[in-house]
């Protein structure tokens, strides 16, 4: 029952972290289209729906690079509880096949451990980075919205992966499989 709870954890945080993503290229894409759009407007080639064009605001989306930032990072810490659940980080396995299966579930266990140490490190400094942009109110350069936001979004995903992390790790230390 806990790992139907932890699986569904990671999928949905992978799931949200497609919908965001697949948002950003959505905006991106309209961002570019608006950008070459407000280009030929003004480039005198449409002749009068160029002025029409101008007149409606058609341009690039303000601020279009700071969203991405904040939205990409956002989908990175998203899709760490699934890959963390699958065992789906990269590996260099050339030293490592050749080894038997305890030496292998070894160093799989070794290693869910570090990644749990590493990610509750990383999280608790994102929290801590999120403290200062709350304390400074730092906003981005171009739509002013605060920096903390995004970081408070990543926060959420970081915890969700310190959840799932942790219970690989403990159910690694116990002998189960996880895939």
């Amino acid at each position: 029952m806990l790992h139907k709870a932890i699986q569904t954890l990671a999928q949905f945080m992978a799931l949200l972290g497609g919908v965001v993503l697949c948002l950003l290229v959505l905006m991106v894409t309209i961002s570019i289209s608006g950008r070459e759009l407000s280009d030929l407007a003004h480039s005198g080639y449409l002749g009068g729906l160029g002025e029409g064009l101008i007149n409606l605001g058609v341009g690039p989306i303000l601020g279009d690079f700071e969203l991405v930032e904040a939205g990409v990072a956002f989908a990175i810490f998203a899709f760490l509880p699934l890959t963390q659940l699958n065992g789906a980080h990269a590996k260099v396995d050339v030293f490592s096949k050749a080894m038997g299966p305890r030496i292998n579930a070894a160093l799989g266990t070794f290693w869910s451990v570090v990644m749990a140490g590493i990610i509750i490190l990383i999280t608790w400094r994102l929290f801590v980075g999120m403290q200062d942009k709350i304390r400074y109110g730092e906003t981005t350069y171009l739509i002013q919205f605060p920096i903390w936001w995004a970081y408070a979004a990543s926060l959420v995903a970081a915890i969700a992966t310190c959840i799932v992390s942790l219970y690989c790790a403990a159910m690694r230390l116990m002998g189960q499989r996880l895939i």
